[in-house]
C-alpha cells in the first residue's frame, strides 16, 4: 500500500518546506546577519578600549564607544524580536497547513487502514508529528545559519589576531564535529521510534477513556493501568535514551571546548609575558573565541531540533505515500443519474491472504428492491454491505451499478446517492440538529422536520427543554440505545438516497420503538434499493428477496414464504425466533 521510501532528505525537506517560503526565510537570514554582525561590536570595541581608549584617557572617544556599542545591542534586541516574530508565525502557520493536509490524506484512506490503526495514535500522527517542522522554517535553521556564519567570522578574526592560538582551538573544535555527526545519526532513529510509541500509548489512553463502563463494569481499572503504565515506560526509556545521547554531545561540547579555553589561557598569557600580544588583544581573543565556541554548542542544540523534525517529517511522509481509496487512475468514471440497479457477479473477498469471507457469490438487487442478507454471525453478511457500500473492494469478480462497474467508478460520484444507518449508531458531540443535517449541512427546515417526524425523533426531542438544540455528549452518550439509532435513521432519510444499507438498523431498539422505526423504514425503502442485515427475521418479510449466507455463500434465497415452504436454513431460523 505505501511506497518504499518514506525518508526526508534535506534537499526533499528544503524544496516542499523551504523554498515555497523562501522570502520570509531570506528576510530570516537577512535579520540574523545584521543581529550577529552587531554581537561582534562588542569584542572589537574591547580591543580599542584597553588598548587606545584607557591608554590615551580619551574620554570623548570612551562615549563614542558607549554609543556604539549601545546602539549595536539595540540593534541586536529589534532583529531578535523581528525574527521570533515572523519566522515562529510563519513555522505555527506552516504546522496548521501540515496537520490539515495530513488529516485530509487520512480520511482519504481506505476502511482497512481504519480498522488496522487505533483512533487515538492517528490523532497523534496529525497532531504530534508535524509539530517538528517548525525547526525547519522557525528560528531553528535560521539561528543553525546565523551560528554557522557568526563561527567563519569570528574564525577570520581569531586568525588575524593570532594564527598559533586559532589553530590550538581548532582541533577539539574538529573532534566535537565528528562526534556530533556520529550523534545525530545514532539519535534519528530513537526520535522516529518516540513518534511510534508515542501513537500507541495516545492510543490506548484513547481506548481506555472511551471504554470507562467496560473497564468499571468488569473492576479492570488496575489491568488498565499497569497496560499504561507498560506503555509510559518504554516512552520514558526511549526519552531516557535520546537524553542520554544528547547530554553525551553536550559534555562533548563542554569538555573539548573548555580545554581549548584553558590552553588559550596559558599560550596568551605566555604571548603576553613576550610581548606578543597585548592585553586588547588577548580579551578580544577571548571574546570572539566566545562567539565562535557558543554557536557551535547552539548548534548542537538546533541539530537536535531538527533530527526531531525529520524523524516526525519520516512517519508523515509514510503516511503521505499510502494509495488513496479512490485511486483517480483506477477510478474515473463519473455517473449519469443513478437508477440504483446493482450486481453482484462472482465477487470474492478475503481480509486475510488465504481465508475468503464471502466466496464467490452472485445476485441481482433490482433498482428499488429489497435485498434482505440473513445468517448466523461471522457468515458475510456484514461484508457483503460492507462491498455494496463501497468500504472495501472485492478480490474477485466485480459489483455494477447500472451496468457500470463500481470498482471504476469515482467514490464520491456513487457515495452521494449513498445512505447507511450501520450497527454502531455513531453520533457526533454536539446537538441532536446538528447530528441530523450531517448528512446534507445546507437542508432546507422542512426537509429537516420531515426528517425528523419519520424517525420518530420528535417523539422524545419535545420532551428536551432545548429540543432538536439539545447537547447529546460524546457519541450522544446522554440518549439511550433507540433514541440515538432513531437520530441516525433520521440523518439517512434527511440524505435522502438511491442506494440504503440498513446493518442492524433496529438493533437497538425496544419493541414499541421497533414499531414505529419500522413504519418509516418501509416510507424510506420504497423507490430505493435497499440491503437489510437483520437479525429479527420478523422485520424483513416484505422484503423483495432475502439471502441466506452461511460460511461466505449463498445458500438460500428467494422470498419469506417461498423459503418458509422450502423448510431450509431459513425456516430453521425463523421458527427459533417465533419460538422465542
Amino acid at each position: 500500500m505505501s511506497k518504499s521510501k518514506s525518508s526526508v532528505s534535506l534537499s526533499q525537506a528544503f524544496k516542499e518546506f523551504i523554498w515555497p517560503r523562501r522570502k520570509v526565510v531570506f528576510i530570516g537570514l537577512l535579520l540574523i546577519v545584521i543581529s550577529r554582525m552587531a554581537s561582534l561590536v562588542l569584542p572589537g570595541a574591547s580591543k580599542y578600549l584597553i588598548d587606545e581608549v584607557i591608554v590615551k584617557k580619551d574620554l570623548h572617544m570612551l562615549k563614542i564607544l558607549i554609543g556604539v556599542v549601545a546602539g549595536s545591542i539595540l540593534v541586536q534586541a529589534i532583529t531578535s524580536y523581528l525574527l521570533t516574530k515572523l519566522l515562529s508565525v510563519e513555522a505555527q502557520h506552516l504546522i496548521s497547513q501540515l496537520r490539515l493536509k495530513v488529516q485530509k490524506k487520512i480520511l482519504s484512506l481506505p476502511i482497512s487502514y481504519f480498522d488496522n490503526n487505533k483512533s487515538g495514535a492517528l490523532v497523534s500522527r496529525i497532531m504530534t508529528d508535524v509539530e517538528g517542522v517548525r525547526n525547519l522554517v522557525g528560528t531553528g535553521l535560521v539561528q543553525l545559519v546565523g551560528g554557522l556564519l557568526t563561527a567563519v567570522v569570528s574564525l577570520v578574526l581569531l586568525i588575524r589576531i593570532s594564527p598559533m592560538m586559532t589553530l590550538y582551538v581548532l582541533v577539539p573544535v574538529a573532534l566535537f564535529a565528528v562526534v556530533a555527526a556520529k550523534a545525530f545519526s545514532f539519535i534519528r532513529p530513537i526520535f522516529k521510534k518516540r513518534g511510534v510509541l508515542n501513537a500507541e500509548v495516545t492510543g490506548r489512553l484513547t481506548e481506555t477513556i472511551n471504554g470507562v463502563r467496560v473497564i468499571k463494569g468488569f473492576n479492570a481499572e488496575e489491568q488498565e493501568n499497569k497496560t499504561f503504565e507498560k506503555g509510559v515506560e518504554q516512552l520514558f526509556l526511549n526519552v531516557k535514551q535520546s537524553l542520554t545521547s544528547t547530554a553525551i554531545l553536550t559534555s562533548s561540547a563542554t569538555l573539548l571546548l573548555g580545554l581549548a579555553s584553558a590552553g588559550i589561557m596559558g599560550i596568551g598569557g605566555y604571548m603576553i609575558i613576550n610581548g606578543e600580544l597585548s592585553f586588547g588583544e588577548f580579551l578580544s581573543f577571548t571574546l570572539y573565541l566566545g562567539f565562535m565556541i557558543a554557536p557551535i554548542v547552539q548548534m548542537s542544540n538546533i541539530g537536535s531540533q531538527l533530527t526531531e523534525a525529520f524523524a516526525g517529517l519520516d512517519r508523515t511522509q509514510e503516511i503521505m505515500n499510502m494509495e488513496p481509496e479512490n485511486d483517480v487512475q483506477v477510478r474515473s468514471i463519473k455517473l449519469p443519474v443513478v437508477k440504483g440497479d446493482i450486481h453482484f457477479n462472482h465477487v470474492s473477498f478475503s481480509y486475510e491472504a488465504g481465508k475468503e469471507v464471502v466466496k464467490d457469490i452472485s445476485f441481482a438487487a433490482p433498482a428499488g428492491s429489497v435485498t434482505a442478507l440473513v445468517g448466523s454471525s461471522g457468515s458475510g453478511k456484514t461484508t457483503i454491505a460492507s462491498l455494496a457500500a463501497t468500504f472495501i473492494t472485492p478480490d474477485s469478480g466485480t459489483i455494477t451499478i447500472d451496468g457500470i462497474d463500481l470498482s471504476k467508478v469515482v467514490l464520491s460520484e456513487y457515495r452521494q446517492h449513498l445512505g447507511v444507518v450501520l450497527q454502531d449508531d455513531f453520533l457526533f458531540e454536539g446537538t441532536i440538529r446538528e447530528n441530523i443535517l450531517f448528512a446534507r449541512p445546507g437542508a432546507s427546515l422542512e426537509s429537516l422536520a420531515y426528517a425528523v417526524r419519520s424517525a420518530y425523533v420528535n417523539e422524545f426531542t419535545d420532551r428536551f427543554e432545548k429540543g432538536l438544540d439539545t447537547v447529546i455528549g460524546e457519541r450522544g452518550i446522554k440518549l439511550s440505545g433507540g433514541q440515538r439509532q432513531r437520530i441516525t435513521i433520521a440523518r439517512a432519510i434527511l440524505a435522502d438516497p438511491k442506494i440504503i444499507i440498513l446493518d442492524e438498523a433496529t438493533s437497538s431498539l425496544d419493541t414499541e420503538s421497533e414499531s414505529l422505526i419500522q413504519e418509516s423504514l418501509n416510507e424510506l425503502m420504497k423507490g430505493r434499493t435497499t440491503f437489510v442485515i437483520a437479525h429479527r427475521l420478523s422485520t424483513i418479510r416484505k422484503a423483495h428477496q432475502i439471502l441466506v449466507i452461511e460460511g461466505g455463500n449463498i445458500a438460500e434465497r428467494g422470498n419469506h414464504q417461498e423459503l418458509i415452504d422450502k423448510k431450509g436454513r431459513y425456516y430453521e431460523l425463523f421458527t427459533y425466533q417465533s419460538r422465542i
